[in-house]
């Protein structure tokens, strides 16, 4: 995920490898059975249209280099977690109150909106003022909540070494969780399945592009 174009036979391999490392007999099982479960993911025409109307905005701030120089995420990985997350739909709100295409909680937006609005880097679409002073209904606007998960995404990829695994880990049961400072997902059933839903989305991306 640290490269913008990944090829479907390299992220396979470190799809594997990164369970391999990062988890114990049992937590490899059990993701590897949510894997399985969602390798063969399609992606209905409805919600291909949906993303279509904010791909423009996937392909803009994928393109910023958050963390390391030079070194920026995969459109098609923010495009599958969208899909995993919304169903690419921007007014998505859930049980949680996690809000819009990727799902984010305010709390976490409103942490990455004033990182964001103190860095150097200026954006098209969003304000630095909206971002300092997020609110829950800014997270419903596509250009807010795919330049937050970009962002996102970008420092979990940095902060853990680009370990499929641990990256959604950190997305969906926070960066800070117990088994992640010791290099393991998050031992959670719902956080297991985002990462086979998340994977199964990125292979149908990579493979098929008429998307586009």
């Amino acid at each position: 995920m640290r490269t913008s174009a990944l090829p479907f036979t390299l992220f396979a391999i470190i799809i594997i490898l990164s369970c391999l490392v990062s988890s114990g007999a049992e937590g490899r099982d059990s993701l590897h059975r949510s894997l399985r479960k969602y390798q063969n993911s399609m992606v209905s025409p409805e919600a291909l249209k949906r993303l279509s109307r904010v791909d423009h905005l996937v392909h803009y701030f994928a393109g910023f280099s958050y963390f390391v120089p030079k070194h920026t995420v995969s459109p098609d990985f923010i495009r599958a977690l969208i899909l995993a997350e919304s169903g690419a739909d921007p007014q998505a709100v859930s049980s949680k109150n996690a809000l819009g295409l990727g799902q984010i909680l305010l709390s976490t937006g409103r942490s990455a909106g004033r990182e964001l609005a103190e860095s150097t880097t200026h954006f098209r679409y969003v304000s630095k003022k909206r971002l300092r002073n997020l609110r829950a209904n800014d997270l419903l606007d596509p250009a807010i909540n795919i330049l937050l998960t970009c962002y996102l995404v970008a420092k979990y990829n940095y902060k853990f070494d680009g370990k499929l695994d641990l990256v959604v880990s950190a997305w969906n049961a926070g960066e800070n969780t117990e088994s992640l400072q010791n290099g393991r997902h998050a031992p959670y059933k719902e956080t297991e399945n985002l990462i086979g839903k998340i994977n199964g989305y990125y292979v149908y991306l990579l493979k098929n592009k008429t998307y586009r």
